[in-house]
């Protein structure tokens, strides 16, 4: 009877091979790649970081320009929503729950809802509540594996 999603794959938050493929290669190693984007997001120079690591500034550079920095002013969530329903579903979250688990029981709730107010609404009019309207929802039967 319960709304059940899929949770992402393993790799859903991993860099797209073809983007990678794009990318200029580095001669810096992954460990000082690291170090200079730690000491870039201290609020160090490139020029200054080029010297202290003692690498190539166009090196460094380029380590620098693949950073993930994270933008200030957006206008949507995580779940590409509005920020008002963002902090919603944020607020609604169990814990430590993914967000795909808070979406998933809220999902379920609202079915869940709606089929009450069908099978109520049917009842005044004598017939039966129609489940066409209600996607997602499992009625009867075993429950669906998933």
């Amino acid at each position: 009877m319960a709304f059940k999603g899929k949770p992402p794959g393993t790799g859903s938050g991993d860099m797209s091979r073809t983007t990678q493929a794009l990318r200029p290669s580095i001669a810096l190693t992954e460990q000082e790649a690291r170090k200079a984007r730690t000491l870039r997001r201290q609020g160090e120079a490139p020029a200054a970081i080029a010297a202290k690591l003692g690498l190539a500034l166009d090196e460094v550079e380029k380590a620098l320009v693949q950073m993930r920095n994270p933008r200030p002013e957006t206008t949507r969530g995580t779940l590409n929503v509005t920020l008002a329903a963002h902090r919603f579903v944020l607020g609604e979250r169990l814990g430590e729950e993914p967000l795909w688990q808070t979406m998933d029981r809220l999902l379920d709730e609202l079915i869940r809802r709606r089929a009450d107010t069908a099978r109520r609404a049917a009842g005044r009019r004598g017939g039966t509540a129609g489940d066409d309207w209600l996607p997602g929802l499992d009625t009867g039967g075993p429950e669906r594996p998933g």
